[in-house]
């Protein structure tokens, strides 16, 4: 009897057990139904609900300082450092020969007589017949950076005699030798011989 009692009062504790969690879950189903249904009332209430519109906003972007144009500002520079002027007078550095040859100092004494007897052979010219000054003045200072680039050491700038000028005067002929001299790259120059072009032309040494 004592083992019949004892699994009778098991199964009292087991249906205790299972009616207690019966009841647990229908709280909590109450609970959840409840919780809904003030949902439902709060959402009645307020109706359709739909996001504000707002404007789009203006997105500043920060000023930006100018480029410095440094390539512009190297050329100036370069073209300033370059630049041959019309108010120089070369007179008192030419040599006082019947060919007014002119040598840079440190350059050797014999590099004009050198020049005028074709040690160098000549390997470009530039020819400025007609030209007016300032383009002029350009042509050779561009033709003088080409030769510089090209590793040339010997060339003819013809100027001309000025037989076609006004007066018959060789205006070019002088500014030639003033431009010349303001350039580092040079390093002599000579009237030309009769077969190069005489009093017409210069022969020009410039910098290996």
């Amino acid at each position: 009897m004592k083992n019949f009692a004892d699994l009778k009062s098991l199964g009292q504790q087991l249906r205790q057990q299972q009616e207690a969690k019966q009841r647990a879950e229908a709280e909590q189903l109450k609970q959840e139904k409840k919780a809904a249904a003030e949902a439902n009332i709060f959402r009645n209430s307020i109706g359709h609900v739909a996001p504000i519109k707002t404007a789009a906003k203006h997105q500043v972007e920060p000023q930006r300082p100018a480029p410095i144009p440094f390539q512009h500002l190297a050329d100036e520079k370069a073209a300033l450092q370059e630049s041959l002027s019309d108010e120089f007078d070369a007179d008192s550095l030419l040599e006082t020969d019947e060919n007014l040859s002119y040598t840079r100092p440190g350059v050797g004494v014999d590099v004009v007589r050198k020049l005028r007897k074709g040690h160098w052979v000549i390997q470009a010219q530039l020819d400025l017949h007609g030209y007016r000054r300032d383009q002029a003045r350009d042509s050779l200072g561009d033709f003088l950076r080409k030769c510089g680039r090209s590793g040339i050491r010997c060339v003819r700038i013809i100027h001309g005699k000025g037989l076609g000028s006004v007066n018959k005067e060789p205006i070019l002929k002088h500014k030639v030798r003033n431009w010349l001299i303001q350039k580092d790259e040079v390093l002599a120059f000579s009237q030309a011989t009769a077969a190069d072009g005489g009093s017409g032309a210069l022969i020009v040494l410039l910098k290996a």
